[in-house]
Order: C-alpha cells, then sequence, then structure tokens
C-alpha cells in the first residue's frame, strides 16, 4: 500500500507577526481535506523561535488543528543558525538552549519512521559540525539507521538541501549544507545513497536528480524570497509536496498547487525580520 507523505515547510508562523498564518491554515485545511498517512514540516515552523518562546508555542498550537499523524524537524528560525555558518543573517546561533526549547516543544529533532518498503530518516542538520553533545548520538543514530535497511529504499529529510547540483560544491553560507558537515552526512550513511532526499529553507519547488538520489526542495507555505535578494533556483511558488512511497522503493513527489493560496513576498513584510536587518545593517534574513 502507498505511503503518503504532504510535505510541507517554512510556514513562519506567529501570535505577534501572524502575517503568514492565512496561507498556512489553507494548506492545513486542504491536506486534511485530501488526507496523508504523515504531514512533515521539515523546518521554519515559527517566524523566531530561535529567540522567542512565544513563536514556538503558536506554531505548535496551530499545526496541532490538523487531526492527521505530525512529525518535525527544526529550521534556523526554530533553533538557531548553524554553528559553522557565517553570521550574516543576524539570528541567535544553535545552542544546547536552543535545541533544548524547540524539545519541548516540538519533541524529537532526528527520528526514523519505517513504512513498507522504506525507511523515512529525518535529521536535525543544524547538528551537523556543532560542538553539542547531541551531534556525536546523531551521527550514531544515522550510522546505525544506514546499516538496519534491510532491502529497503531511504528518505532522507533535512531542512536544508544539501548542494544546489553538486556534491563536490564548495560554497560555504547559510543556503545548503556546508561541505565538511554534507562529507560527514554522506559518509554516515556508508555508501547507501538516499532514494530521495527532500528538504525545504529555500523557499523554491525544485525537483531534480543526482547520482542515484532524487532531490526535492519543498516550498514554503508562507512566502517566497524576490530577487536580488536570493537567486531563482527553481519554482518561487507557495504550496507543498506531497511524497507517494510504493512498497517496491518506488516514489513519485510531486509539488501541490493549494487552491487560493496566496504567493506573498517577504519584501512586502518588512517587520518581520526588521530588528535582525537592523541588527546586521541589511535585509532581513533570507531563508
Amino acid at each position: 500500500m502507498s505511503f503518503r507523505i504532504a510535505h510541507i515547510s517554512d510556514p513562519h508562523l506567529s501570535g505577534e507577526k501572524p502575517y503568514f498564518v492565512a496561507n498556512f491554515l489553507r494548506v492545513a485545511g486542504f491536506i486534511c481535506e485530501r488526507g496523508a498517512d504523515l504531514v512533515l514540516n521539515s523546518g521554519d515552523m515559527s517566524l523566531d523561535g530561535s529567540a522567542k518562546e512565544a513563536d514556538l508555542i503558536e506554531a505548535r498550537r496551530l499545526h496541532g488543528a490538523m487531526d492527521l499523524p505530525l512529525r518535525f524537524i527544526p529550521g534556523n528560525h526554530d533553533i538557531g543558525e548553524s554553528q559553522d555558518a557565517p553570521g550574516e543573517a543576524g539570528l541567535p546561533t544553535l545552542s544546547e538552549a536552543t535545541r533544548e526549547r524547540y524539545l519541548s516543544h516540538f519533541g524529537l529533532d532526528y527520528w526514523c519512521l519505517e513504512v513498507p518498503g522504506w525507511q523515512i530518516l529525518a535529521i536535525n542538520d543544524f547538528l551537523l559540525g556543532s560542538d553539542l553533545a547531541a551531534a556525536a548520538a546523531a551521527a550514531r543514530f544515522v550510522v546505525e539507521t544506514a546499516a538496519a535497511g534491510n532491502g529497503r529504499a531511504l528518505a532522507l529529510f533535512l531542512h536544508r538541501p544539501l548542494f544546489h547540483r553538486s556534491a563536490l560544491e564548495q560554497e560555504l553560507g547559510g543556503r545548503f549544507i556546508n561541505p565538511r558537515p554534507r562529507a560527514q552526512l554522506l559518509a554516515a550513511l556508508a555508501g547507501r545513497p538516499p532514494a530521495l532526499i527532500a528538504s525545504g529553507h529555500v523557499h523554491q519547488f525544485l525537483s531534480h536528480q543526482c547520482s542515484d538520489s532524487h532531490h526535492v526542495w519543498a516550498p514554503s507555505t508562507g512566502f517566497v524570497i524576490p530577487e536580488p535578494r536570493q537567486p531563482r533556483y527553481g519554482l518561487k511558488q507557495t504550496g507543498y509536496v506531497e511524497h507517494v512511497l510504493e512498497p517496491d522503493g518506488s516514489h513519485v513527489s510531486r509539488l501541490i498547487a493549494v487552491p487560493g493560496l496566496d504567493t506573498l513576498s517577504i519584501a512586502d513584510f518588512p517587520q518581520a525580520y526588521a530588528h535582525y536587518a537592523a541588527a546586521a545593517g541589511q535585509g532581513p534574513p533570507p531563508a
């Protein structure tokens, strides 16, 4: 029997600044009507949860309205920027405190779910390359999960894409996983390439094949980021992705355009991250 995942990402929810709540509720309602075996949010549930616990609380409350199985992994706006990423955006950096606060509201930040023909492995990619005590445990979890495949296909979910087009890319920054932690993750998979690698963070939909892996970027339910603030890698449109996993290890991933959903631009909401823009002397955090 097929296993359907409604993959949502980057809603950026807040009670104090509810700019993107209406879009999220429209997507959530559409998914509930359509049905799914799992709703998986790949991060940035909150607008500013790495600094304001109230945003984490409100984001979790809004997700709770969906009467479907839910799983989460954190984004930088939930847990803080990666310790190895240049601090251009001005957000808090990942720490034990930001991680514990996230865990208290959203639960595990790395986990594995087994369904017919598949292992679904979700990891907190901000632990990669960090000095947190949990980083070693997360790395062991990846190794153990990969070793226990027993012929099943592997679907890997992260917040940030591994790269744009190639694992050989050397770009350093916050948009993709940096080269050293990326290499550590691929090594931990022990030569078992995921059939599907799904992520969010960039607020664009992109689907492409690289070697043995199908890379799929889920768009934001909330907003897009205009040029020149962000390059165009794929489709700048709000929505979500549906992944249909088959017991034989095959899958189909497709963008779902929700009727009536607004494709908002972060440029029209300067107050969303005005405090970071002022501190950094630049525009708001890019993703």
